[in-house]
């Protein structure tokens, strides 16, 4: 369980889908990517994006089908590439370990945050209420991670009118989703995203003023 300490704190265990790459160096430090595969408890499955300092790699092994338990922040960058999502998301490994084979799977998230643009509220053909929530969260340095949240029935109805400025706290999983995108009349193409799927929010006691925050989006580049 998370003890919630810092404002971003996220615990997940799955198995290693994807191996690794090499992603980018700061100050001499190398850091590579893998993908993770959490089960959930149904038969789906979320993929988790995790980067992962060359420090790390010399402790415990990231090879195809282990099962590792990794702490973390889940961050954002830009992405400038033009292929993919504009926005990435990656959980920021700072343990790394293998996981033992009795612990359950996990997948579980916590964010202190400020709403950083208007909330979408809609409802699906079947009824369902739906909220997107873009969350910026603080982090050292003077930089800010900035993460699309989902919000479901009842805590879609609660966020639905909070402002821009307001600062929420999330507890909910990593997710990923498949969705379909529409190019033209006749051609729709597959694409995941990645989010937060909130299972309890509270309203925070810090308010920052909105075009503070309506800013942050705009800011800079994101960098992990």
């Amino acid at each position: 369980m998370l003890h919630c300490i810092e404002d971003n704190e996220a615990v997940v265990i799955g198995v290693v889908s994807e191996c690794l790459t090499y992603s980018h160096e700061v100050h001499g430090e190398q850091f590579y990517r893998f993908m993770l595969r959490s089960e959930r408890l149904s038969e789906n499955a979320d993929l988790i994006c995790v980067t992962v300092s060359e420090k790390m790699l010399s402790d415990t092994r990231v090879d195809l089908g282990l099962r590792l338990k990794i702490r973390g922040q889940y961050r954002s960058y830009n992405n400038y590439s033009g292929e993919g999502n504009r926005l990435v998301l990656t959980l920021f490994a700072k343990e790394l370990t293998a996981a033992d084979v009795e612990e359950e799977t996990v997948n579980e998230i916590y964010l202190n945050g400020y709403i950083c643009k208007p909330v979408v509220y809609r409802v699906t053909p079947f009824g369902r209420e739906i909220a997107d929530i873009l969350l910026a969260v603080n982090r050292a340095y003077n930089k800010s991670d900035y993460i699309p949240c989902i919000a479901w029935g009842r805590n879609a109805r609660f966020v639905r009118h909070l402002e821009v400025g307001q600062n929420v706290k999330i507890w909910g999983r990593m997710q990923s989703r498949d969705y379909q995108k529409k190019l033209s009349e006749t051609e729709t193409v597959t694409k995941t995203a990645y989010e937060v799927s909130v299972n309890r929010l509270e309203i925070g006691d810090d308010i920052r003023r909105k075009k503070e925050a309506a800013s942050l989006a705009d800011e800079g580049e994101y960098t992990v």
